[in-house]
This record gives structure tokens, C-alpha cells and sequence, in this order.
């Protein structure tokens, strides 16, 4: 698996900045109470964010980006993700009959 930034220098930026906002308010919060299991979360959360923003790589977004390929790739093969809307339209204007089900 290659690492490849996947992020922009902005959004990079941002997940900086957010990631040790956070970091400081979390840290304040442990202050008083270091006990907390949440606060150790939290903190583990924003140094993934600032690590994401130096490294400008986010899982996330790498495997959004991979379920789209799969996806496209899929889809173009199988055709299942080609639905046919004017069924829909039909039930939604009332040609579809008994079946159509109306709450008010």
C-alpha cells in the first residue's frame, strides 16, 4: 500500500490547527480530571488529526476514494447500480396503482 498525500495543503492546514486546538483544550480538561477514559480518547483523536495534516493523508479519504474506483469498476461490468428512476416517477405521480402507500 503506497502513501500518497491525498489531502490539499489547506485542508492539511486546517486538520493542523484543528488537531492542536483540540489537543490544548483536551489537555486543560486532564488537567483537573486525569482520570477520565474520554479525555484519553479525545486526545488520541486530535493527534491523529495532526498527524493527517503533517502527512497530508487521511484513510478516510483514501478508502472513499477506493470504494468509488470499485465501485465504477463494478458498475460498468455488472450494470447493478443502473436503476431505472421512471418506475419511481410512475408510483410518485399515481399510476402505480394499490401499492402506493400515502401516510396523511
Amino acid at each position: 500500500m503506497k502513501v500518497r498525500p491525498n489531502i490539499s495543503i489547506i485542508n492539511a492546514m486546517i486538520r493542523i490547527t484543528a488537531g492542536f486546538a483540540t489537543l490544548a483544550w483536551i489537555t486543560s480538561k486532564m488537567v483537573r480530571r486525569p482520570h477520565r477514559d474520554s479525555y484519553k480518547l479525545i486526545a488520541l483523536l486530535a493527534g491523529m488529526k495532526i498527524a493527517e495534516g503533517i502527512l497530508r493523508y487521511c484513510p478516510m479519504t483514501a478508502g472513499f476514494e477506493r470504494f468509488q474506483e470499485y465501485r465504477n469498476d463494478h458498475n460498468s461490468e455488472n450494470n447493478h447500480y443502473n436503476f431505472d428512476f421512471d418506475d419511481f416517477e410512475a408510483k410518485a405521480n399515481g399510476d402505480g396503482g394499490a401499492d402506493s402507500y400515502n401516510p396523511s
